[in-house]
């Protein structure tokens, strides 16, 4: 361990905080995902399909994209492979005969509801020994950093504008 971390670390500094943030997110996400892909899941299979059902209605992919919170290209290839499970369709738009929408089969919105259970046990094994009185605390905790994020000019995802702007398709 390097003197400044020894000392970030002492001192409790917004640095160290942020990392051991990160790195408990990670963490818990790699824990959701491997229980959620013992049963064909992943998290961001889930997320998509929880959009879609949280929508009630057939949505285009940049909004489905904006939702979730993906690059377009990253939704586009968790829709393709969705829709190849059957999971998902394309639809045609009612007035936009260029468009289509995306909406979940009827496979969908049961396989979803399976996710959604598999992604809540997960969740309640990972923070099982957390009392009522320390969600609550660290559900504040959280929503004060969220907070200080948007004021500062961060997005409802916690970008900036700067990082609105999507890299080159060859990158």
């Amino acid at each position: 361990m390097t003197e400044e971390s020894t000392a970030r670390q002492r001192f409790g500094s917004s640095d160290v905080l942020i990392d051991e943030l990160f790195d408990t997110t990670h963490r818990l996400r790699v824990f959701v995902d491997g229980r959620l892909r013992e049963h064909g899941a992943s998290v961001a299979r889930l997320r998509t399909l929880r959009v879609l059902a949280l929508a009630g209605e057939p949505l285009r992919m940049r909004d489905l994209a904006e939702h979730v919170g993906n690059a377009a290209r990253t939704t586009t290839t968790i829709v393709d492979s969705l829709e190849r499970d059957g999971l998902v369709e394309r639809v045609r738009h009612p007035t936009d005969r260029r468009a289509f929408l995306l909406a979940l089969t009827p496979e969908g919105v049961r396989r979803h509801r399976e996710a959604e259970e598999l992604d809540r046990a997960a969740l309640a094994a990972a923070t099982g020994t957390l009392s009522d009185t320390e969600r609550g605390q660290l559900r504040a905790l959280l929503g004060r950093v969220r907070t200080a994020v948007a004021d500062a000019g961060g997005g409802a995802d916690g970008a900036t504008d700067a990082d609105a702007k999507e890299p080159p398709s060859g990158e």
